[in-house]
């Protein structure tokens, strides 16, 4: 669990009240600096986001969008990827479950839900949380491939000792007939 978010933005429940309020919110440098570290990217230039909070019961509905510029670095080269992102946001706050049992089950709709105390919400974390899950796991530059190949590796359409050649080649052999 993150104990200091490098972007909090937190916002207390009380003072929220029942009405509905848009929240802009836009990183710094030093905290565009310290998602750069966070998220292992070689720049984070802008992170911004628009959302609309709005509180029913003990939940509070946080939908929006967000936007980043950034650059990764390509898992092949080592090159920098430029990248610009921009994602809906849809996330459920909810009161932190008291569980007594070891296991709790997570469900679908779960998955866009974060807790809170009753007390904060953490709005920037959340988006931060956001950025992380719509980065490219594996950013490739333009010249990866031939960097690969260069290097004496193959692609997955060349590799001749993999299960589905003999599926090729019997497909080929078929197509001749």
């Amino acid at each position: 669990m993150v104990t200091q978010s490098e972007f909090s933005y937190k916002l207390k429940i009380l003072e929220l009240g029942g009405k509905i309020r848009n929240i802009l919110l836009s990183a710094d440098e030093p905290q565009l600096a310290a998602l750069a570290k966070r998220f292992d990217l070689a720049a984070l230039e802008r992170l911004d986001a628009e959302i609309m909070l709005s509180i029913e019961g003990s939940e509070i509905s946080a939908n929006g969008r967000f936007e980043a510029i950034l650059v990764q670095n390509c898992i092949a080269s080592n090159e920098p990827v430029p990248a610009v992102i921009s994602e809906p946001v849809s996330i459920r706050f909810i009161p932190e479950p008291q569980i007594d049992q070891e296991e709790y089950e997570i469900l679908a709709e779960d998955c866009d839900v974060m807790f809170h105390d009753g007390q904060v919400i953490d709005l920037g974390e959340a988006i931060a949380q956001s950025l992380g899950l719509a980065l490219d796991p594996y950013p490739r530059s333009p010249n990866a491939d031939k960097i690969l190949k260069a290097a004496g590796v193959k692609g997955e359409d060349e590799d001749e000792s993999g299960p589905f050649s003999v599926l090729a080649s019997l497909k080929k052999k078929m197509a001749e007939e």
